[in-house]
């Protein structure tokens, strides 16, 4: 049969009669025949269209387009970035903590919820006639790792560990995409693979590491976005990775299409395609780079591909088979999204057509919103200071430049109303309450608001936007966004806490900040310190909630906080097992990765562990009896740590394995299971290529933080 032949195939149901011209449109056919008959009937200009993050859609064939979307923490349609299509209208969207607060919350079904709640809004917008301006492609999660504090785009990773970056990421995943099996609520795009954590010379520089890394640190999130969560797309970095830039890398496709099974959309980063010649001087001219991206598995250009690949088309540097294989992947994701089907059975083709209410204004985002920035707030120290008892406070101290502010960092949205901490505050004691506010200490204003105050809450941290500097600078050394890493991390405004302790000795650290500083000094002196991220719009509300006891906090560090700079190994350097990470540092560190306090106190008994074996494709679960022996209701984040005393290759002494966040009412006790999988035991054999499960003692490790452990035991790995 000619391929642009009409093809008629007639449904039919009760009275019914549904004309279908071509075989792609029968959705009762498998997906790569629908595929293969589309790519039959483009023309090469459409297949060509088809390599843009602007997919257009065939209309003359029915199908729809879509675009792609900023999505980290609640969907980016206007904000700081301007992320708006022109002339389509702005919205609101429901904002949530920045990426790296989600993680402090070591709450997948929550991440969960929060993802699905994007993906609704994503959906709503894009197609509500009355905006219709988002896409369905969101980019999210970054599964790169924060390997070092200083990377200027840490707010967007979820922490130093590979296990939790991964169990985090596939919630994500899953909640952008949902569980309808068929189609797809909107679809995850993770980036920036590989090993993208310094921002000075991106567009340079080589991450170098063995293959070990490469398997058990660096793409294990993203592995696990596609094999568990099924992710169909992700974005290449900037830079190179053992000196081949990644945009070209064969692991795009030797390792994540021939092993993983990616089969979607792989896409450059902004600008990524012109820096092969211009930075990377990997190619000497953009009709080679054009011919080598599509060879590599590109099939998504986020720059100027389109004036090259016709010309790489002519000269024979790329083949129009080729150019079928990569657009395939794209065509893909959007089979998945319900953009070549109109049928009932896509429930997602409704959203913003018979929901009239804007999801954003709904009382369940506000309440998610909030509930995500309480579960994210980490209580560092406290001394018993906290939780403030309202009924005892007559006049409160609010200080600091991050007081009366939320701050949207360059990947948010607008959030259609915020809640400042000093807002927060004055809701949460009422009008009777003598509320002192003063954002600095110009004309001794801190000093005299915190002097008598029944206690003070001093509010400092970085700006993610360095108070709108020109891309690449920073306000100050400490502060850090994308295109700029960080120059120190020590706290600028420490001396102003220091001033408001010496004036008021009830005095609340909270620092409101996109990563880690080396505080010591504020440590060793300040009675209580919080850690919250910046941007969500219940900023205030959220710490409220936590300084008067109406929640106990449980928020956990996802990165070690160490004592000074000076402690840290060089900045490029990506071997992880020179110092780096909690897994392999051997200094004391100011804060450990995991900790966080709660107004309880919980106690650890009884570790029990199924069998005193574990084999290759097994589970053994890990149990322990844990009690609230304190005077109130708190959630507790249970660890569980493994290490490798018989070993005979370097392994960490203490690696995350297991992890659940459970609530436990005062005086009550409960049983925790934690599932302990073969396949995390594994490390990868580079000789074998693959992973291996090393037989010997494994020991087990359960605590509240990686420094914090309260019970041990071991098993036998056979």
């Amino acid at each position: 049969m000619k391929k642009n032949m009409l093809f008629l195939i007639l449904i039919l149901a009760p009275g019914i009669a549904v004309a279908q011209p071509y075989p792609f449109q029968d959705r009762n056919l498998p997906d790569d025949e629908r595929l293969d008959n589309l790519i039959s009937l483009m023309t090469m200009q459409e297949k060509i269209d088809h390599l843009s993050p602007f997919l257009p859609g065939v209309p003359r064939l029915g199908v729809k387009g879509t675009r792609t979307v900023e999505g980290l923490h609640g969907l980016a349609l206007s904000g700081p970035a301007n992320w708006a299509v022109k002339g389509k209208g702005e919205a609101p969207t429901t904002t949530f903590p920045q990426a790296i607060g989600l993680a402090q919350m070591w709450d997948p079904e929550l991440q969960k919820q929060i993802a699905s709640w994007q993906a609704y809004e994503t959906r709503y917008l894009a197609q509500n006639r009355d905006y219709g301006s988002a896409g369905l492609i969101v980019l999210a999660p970054n599964a790169d790792l924060g390997r070092d504090i200083r990377w200027g785009r840490t707010e967007e990773c979820y922490g130093e560990d590979a296990f939790l970056a991964a169990a985090l990421t596939v919630s994500y995943v899953k909640g952008l995409q949902g569980d309808n099996g068929r189609y797809w609520k909107t679809a995850s795009l993770m980036k920036h693979f590989l090993a993208n954590s310094n921002e000075n010379n991106r567009f340079v520089d080589s991450s170098d590491f063995d293959e070990r890394l490469f398997r058990e640190y660096y793409s294990y999130a993203f592995y696990k976005g596609v094999v568990e969560g099924g992710s169909r797309a992700y974005m290449a970095a900037y830079n190179k990775y053992n000196g081949i830039p990644c945009t070209v890398h064969p692991v795009l496709k030797n390792v994540t299409v021939a092993e993983w099974g990616q089969n979607g959309i792989i896409c450059t980063d902004g600008g990524a395609f012109k820096r092969l010649v211009d930075s990377h001087k990997y190619y000497p001219d953009f009709v080679k780079a054009a011919a080598a991206s599509i060879k590599a598995g590109i099939t998504m250009f986020l720059d100027q591909y389109k004036p090259c690949l016709p010309d790489a088309l002519k000269s024979g540097l790329v083949s129009e088979k080729e150019i079928d294989e990569v657009v395939r992947g794209n065509l893909r994701v959007m089979l998945k999204l319900g953009l070549m089907d109109d049928g009932p059975d896509n429930l997602y083709a409704s959203i913003g057509i018979k929901d009239p209410v804007k999801p954003w204004t709904k009382p369940e985002a506000a309440a998610l919103a909030r509930k995500a920035t309480v579960e994210s707030i980490v209580l560092m120290k406290n001394d018993g200071l906290l939780p403030l008892k309202k009924e005892r406070i007559k006049s409160i101290a609010v200080i600091g430049p991050r007081a009366d502010a939320v701050i949207s960092d360059w990947y948010a949205g607008t959030p259609p109303y915020t809640v400042s901490i000093l807002a927060g505050i004055k809701k949460a004691l009422g009008g009777e309450v003598d509320v002192r506010f003063a954002a600095d200490n110009k004309a001794d204003a801190a000093i005299l608001a915190a002097r008598g105050a029944d206690a003070a809450v001093v509010c400092v941290g970085n700006h993610p936007l360095s108070y709108g500097l020109a891309w690449g600078k920073n306000q100050v050394a400490s502060d850090g966004r994308e295109d700029v890493d960080r120059q120190a991390i020590s706290l600028e405004y420490e001396d102003l806490v220091k001033l408001v302790k010496k004036a008021n000795p009830r005095t609340v650290l909270v620092l409101v900040s996109s990563f880690p500083y080396a505080i010591p000094w504020s440590k060793e002196n300040i009675p209580a310190i919080l850690h919250v991220s910046q941007s969500s719009q219940e900023l205030g509300n959220g710490i409220a909630d936590i300084l008067f006891g109406i929640v106990s906090p449980a928020g956990r560090l996802v990165q070690t906080w160490p004592k000074s700079i000076d402690l840290l190994p060089p900045m490029l350097d990506y071997n992880i097992r020179n110092g780096r990470t909690y897994m392999y540092d051997r200094q004391e560190p100011l804060f450990a990765f995991g900790h966080g306090l709660s107004y309880t106190t919980f106690e650890y008994r009884n570790l029990r562990v199924g069998r005193r074996e574990i084999k290759e494709g097994e589970t053994v679960d890990i149990s322990v009896d844990v009690k609230n022996a304190g005077p109130t209701d708190s959630d507790e984040v249970l660890q569980l740590y493994v290490g490798f005393p018989d070993s005979k290759i370097e392994r960490p002494a203490r690696a995350l394995k297991g992890f659940r966040r459970v609530h436990i009412p005062s005086g009550r006790s409960l049983t925790v299971s934690l599932p302990l999988k073969a396949e995390d035991l594994k490390y990868w054999d580079e000789g074998r290529h693959g992973w291996v499960l090393e037989k010997g003692r494994v020991k087990l490790m359960i605590g509240a933080a990686s420094n914090d452990i309260r019970l041990t035991g071991k098993i036998d790995a056979r």
